[in-house]
């Protein structure tokens, strides 16, 4: 019997190997920078187009490559950072295994230029689904350009599984920023369709973040600083008055790699108990040096989760780090109900000299001089005798029965008498109003009916509610605006930015008027009926993280996620106390509603109860 187990070919076994390390775009750009950090680049120019399907180049200045290592790294397993498997626990580098230049190189068309310092001449290489094209001396400068053309031309079926060029363009400038973050002393530039969104030059960590997010980043951060033998911790975590409904501003740095980790991130939770709002989340940049020994970094394909040794012990320095900053900047509140505003002393008041008071002395003034006090005169009274000085205050009730008799006397009082006519109907045709609603814990509202009551759950029956009249506004284009007399100001991030003029024509559709767009804000002069002032930054906001996942491609998938999301934000929520007309109102929308039975999430709204269920109750 012939054996059924054959090596595989290279180029299947790289595309295989593609499959878990490139898995779009993003996945490219992620490889290529890290490969120009680990170059000892000082300059490093990302370059796309159609969000990386036609294009990812990336292009730097770092120690380039002889023509050996040019051929040898598009080979599998080729790596310069490990030779044994004890230099996996001793790692200081991004790239170890090996793959990424292989895999990219068999499913893409790959044009690689490269210059040593020393050399007079550089290497141009192009491979083209694994297979050498050309390699020819060139003409270049030092470092190193990989330009990565055409990508999954060869695996249709995965190019088809890309989502939009909006939704992969967002996945690629996420992994800009890790890779930009966590190196700030590196001059970063990132070209779009010929367009600069970033243009990062070297700086400190708390500068990059702002150049990264916006000018008002650098008000909402805390810095934070902690040095053990477990780990040293340094970076920045925001104030709880900033925290948003979207999870997009959190990033992790263990040896200057970008990292995920929900334990980690539930000991900031846990430092920021009793200040955040429900369903908020903090922004925190956060840089984590350990000693490389002490984590596993080869425990996921593509290298975004750690192994730590001391799980616990990092968790509770982490936790007790922030909960000091918090609290040494003044964002935690104080239990001293006593405490005097007034008498806090700004932190720049310790570099300060004491002022001297000075003293005025009046040498003319004496306290023996007699002053003849000022004599007022009051005119006389109409109505009432001059009261004469008296020594005590009986006196002053004197008299005063007199006065009233005598007022009284003289003065003629008519009362008008109404009039009683008689009733339009008799007391028995007469039905005595009652009220229909009750509101049960300020969560359900108790309707009575013939064949029993209805118990609705109030928030999902205004979602309901709301969301059809959003989407009925967002189908007709008519939706009413409020002008306001004062313009709104709407600082966001980048790609917070970019999310919004997506769904600009929607959000104009539901009652947004748009004044202006900057680069790190947005103007709002009007906005829906149906919404608050203070509630726009909310409902943008939860739109946002909504949406972190992707704008829908056609225009009524948009027009519904941004209905389901802004009735959300502004349905009214369990707890709030609702008047009888309130619940009337809230009631008659519902069942005035096409689907009355169920949320815009497809949860029941209601539920009714007969008078023979009831009666089973009772009959036990």
């Amino acid at each position: 019997m012939s054996s059924i187990i054959q090596l595989l070919p290279d180029h299947v076994a790289n595309q295989i190997a593609a499959g878990e390390v490139v898995q779009r775009p993003a996945s490219v750009v992620k490889e290529l920078l890290e490969n120009a950090v680990d170059a000892k680049a000082t300059d490093i120019k990302l370059i796309i187009k159609d969000a990386g399907k036609s294009l990812v180049q990336v292009i730097d200045n770092g120690v380039g490559m002889s023509v050996t290592d040019a051929r040898l790294c598009f080979e599998r397993h080729a790596t310069s950072k490990i030779r044994q498997a004890e230099d996996l626990f001793s790692l200081h580098t991004k790239g170890f295994r090996g793959e990424a230049l292989a895999s990219i190189a068999a499913i893409a068309h790959v044009e690689m230029k490269t210059k040593q310092d020393q050399e007079e001449l550089g290497h141009h290489i192009i491979i083209e689904g694994s297979k050498f094209v050309s390699q020819e001396l060139a003409v270049l400068p030092k470092g190193t350009s990989f330009a990565v053309k055409n990508l999954f031309f060869n695996i249709p079926a995965r190019r088809n599984f890309l989502k939009s060029d909006v939704v992969e363009h967002r996945h690629i400038v996420d992994e800009f920023q890790r890779v930009a973050l966590a190196h700030p002393n590196i001059y970063f530039t990132f070209y779009h369709n010929g367009s600069e969104l970033f243009n990062l030059p070297p700086s400190n960590s708390r500068q990059r973040i702002v150049n990264i997010f916006s000018g008002k980043t650098n008000e909402k951060l805390v810095p934070v600083q902690e040095m053990t033998e477990i780990v040293s911790i340094q970076g920045f975590v925001s104030k709880p008055e900033f925290a948003k409904k979207s999870r997009g501003e959190q990033f992790f740095f263990v040896n200057n790699r970008y990292i995920k980790s929900g334990y980690l991130h539930h000991a900031i939770m846990a430092a920021y108990e009793g200040l955040l709002k429900d369903g908020c989340q903090p922004s925190y940049f956060l840089y984590l040096d350990v000693p490389p020994h002490t984590i596993d970094i080869n425990i996921h394909p593509t290298k975004t989760e750690i192994k730590f040794d001391d799980e616990h012990a990092l968790y509770a320095i982490l936790r007790s780090s922030i909960k000091h900053s918090l609290g040494q900047f003044n964002v935690a509140p104080v239990l001293d109900f006593d405490r005097d505003a007034n008498l806090d002393t700004p932190y720049h008041y310790k570099d300060l000299d004491a002022s001297v008071p000075t003293i005025q002395v009046d040498g003319n003034y004496n306290p023996f001089s007699q002053e003849k006090p000022v004599k007022q005169s009051y005119p006389a009274d109409n109505f009432r005798t001059k009261r004469s000085e008296t020594a005590s205050w009986e006196s002053l009730y004197i008299g005063l029965k007199n006065d009233t008799e005598t007022l009284v006397e003289n003065t003629e009082i008519h009362f008008e008498s109404e009039e009683v006519t008689a009733s339009l109907f008799d007391d028995s045709e007469v039905e005595k109003v009652v009220n229909k609603t009750y509101q049960i814990h300020k969560k359900y509202i108790v309707n009575p009916i013939k064949s029993g009551m209805v118990i609705v759950d109030q928030q999902r029956a205004h979602q309901r509610v709301l969301y059809e009249q959003f989407l009925t506004n967002m189908t007709i284009h008519q939706a009413a605006s409020q002008q306001l007399l004062f313009p709104l100001n709407l600082f966001f991030s980048k790609n917070e930015l970019e999310l919004i003029s997506e769904l600009k024509i929607a959000l104009v559709n539901t009652g947004f008027v748009f004044e202006a767009t900057a680069e790190d804000h947005i103007v709002i002069s009007g906005i829906p009926v149906n919404v608050t002032e203070s509630e726009v930054s909310l409902v943008l906001e939860q739109l946002l993280s909504d949406l972190q996942e992707g704008i829908p491609e056609n225009s009524f998938s948009q027009n519904d996620s941004i209905a389901k999301s802004m009735a959300k934000s502004l349905a009214v929520k369990t707890g709030t106390y609702l008047t009888e007309k309130e619940q009337e109102n809230l009631v008659n929308g519902l069942f005035a509603c096409k689907d009355p039975n169920v949320s815009p999430f497809q949860k029941p709204t209601f539920i009714t109860m007969r008078v023979e269920d009831l009666d089973k109750k009772f009959s036990i």
